[in-house]
């Protein structure tokens, strides 16, 4: 793409704090950037000013109006990479936006111009960090879950299974859901396949924990979790939970064998 066919979106935002900063005022971006397009050569098409919005959130009006306008313009250019986000993980998304619809990205003062290969090798770079953030912080939670598993008896803060609901941060037995777990256990224990249990159930207006009819899937969810022998497991450790067991530990073992 040649720099005199590009077509310009103007983007400026100054936030309640900004407004007192020498420089940073939205006419004062608009200049500087409209006469940075003209040395380039580029068209602007529109100039989105967003005022008295934090750069940490994308609820912004005028953001939302320039991204529901791509098809106008080719390149997003602002006066400094924090007028248009103040968040590692919203920039990365954005960028991510632009690249998959063929646009660019430049920040006049950063020299951060997707508009060239140095740029792109730059963007690339910045995505890779933001990609090596993301990991260390999944990392770091799953260390801390596994550790609040290996120490602590209460749940691992995953979706309320069927047969029980959370209150006060505890698993409660939810007994007319409790009644058809006791059933799936009985029918698989009495030779029945999960889908013709999924169908009985189904069959007999029995809604799923969703609201829906039963797949086979659903009870393949039910049988093989611990929980409702009272134990917890996350990432294969597996310890007592502080819940009230639905079913004897007998009849969880006889259906799936040693809890471990």
């Amino acid at each position: 793409m040649h720099s005199e066919q590009l077509r310009v979106a103007i983007y400026t935002r100054v936030s309640t704090e900004d407004q007192a900063r020498d420089g940073f005022s939205l006419d004062a971006q608009e200049k500087r950037l409209k006469a940075y397009s003209a040395v380039r050569g580029w068209e602007v098409v529109d100039i989105y000013r967003d005022e008295g919005y934090s750069g940490r959130t994308v609820a912004r009006p005028e953001y939302q109006r320039m991204f529901s306008e791509m098809d106008r313009w080719d390149v997003v250019l602002v006066l400094k990479m924090d007028r248009i986000h103040r968040n590692s993980v919203n920039f990365t998304h954005m960028m991510e936006v632009l690249k998959d619809n063929g646009k660019d990205f430049n920040s006049m003062m950063e020299k951060f111009d997707s508009t060239t290969a140095m740029g792109r090798f730059v963007m690339d770079i910045v995505e890779r960090m933001a990609q090596l953030e993301s990991e260390q912080i999944g990392e770091r939670v799953k260390i801390g879950m596994t550790r609040k598993a290996e120490t602590s008896s209460g749940p691992m803060g995953s979706p309320d299974p069927y047969g029980y609901t959370y209150a006060g941060g505890k698993l409660v037995v939810v007994e007319d859901e409790a009644r058809i777990v006791r059933r799936i256990f009985d029918m698989y224990m009495d030779g029945r396949t999960m889908e013709n249990i999924a169908a009985a159930l189904t069959n007999a207006n029995i809604p799923s924990k969703k609201g829906g009819a039963w797949s086979s899937q659903a009870v393949c969810t039910i049988l093989p979790n611990p929980i409702y022998a009272g134990y917890m497991r996350w990432d294969g450790i597996v310890r007592p939970g502080t819940q009230t067991a639905i079913i004897p530990v007998e009849t969880f073992e006889s259906v799936n064998g040693p809890i471990s």
